[in-house]
């Protein structure tokens, strides 16, 4: 727990919002960048929460986004979100890989504009509609 927040449902959450259509593969390596930036500080967080929940690192979290009233009330009822958490604990525990070479950034490739933190960057690689960068500050 940090400050009374269980970082797996924290994390869990985040995946599902993010990459829920994604599968699993897609999940774990959105689970991965947000492990790679909690265990590299900056001015994304410090920790598995508030990676997740520090204002506009993650479109899901956003208040005004649609999915964020949905990612506050999904159950492990739901299927994806039953996932999210198992791929949540795997991470946390260190059990899963990273999927993602590192990466501490991406993007879905749908994009009609790539984001201008993106521009000029070489993907590390895609996994799904995302692309995944390393560190670019």
């Amino acid at each position: 727990m940090t400050d009374g927040v269980d970082p797996v449902e924290t994390l869990a959450r985040t995946v599902w919002g993010e990459a829920r259509g994604e599968g699993r593969t897609g999940m774990v390596a959105v689970a991965s960048v947000i492990k790679n930036r909690a265990d590299h500080p900056r001015w994304w967080g410090h920790n598995i929460v508030s990676v997740c929940t520090d204002p506009y690192q993650f479109s899901c979290r956003n208040r005004t986004d649609p999915n964020y009233p949905k990612l506050l009330s999904v159950t492990a009822s739901d299927p994806q979100y039953a996932e999210a958490l198992d791929i949540a604990a795997g991470v946390i525990a260190g059990t899963t890989p990273d999927a993602v070479q590192g990466a501490t950034s991406y993007y879905d490739s749908r994009m009609p504009i790539p984001p201008s933190w993106a521009v000029g960057h070489t993907p590390l690689c895609q996994i799904g509609h995302h692309l995944f960068f390393g560190d670019l500050a």
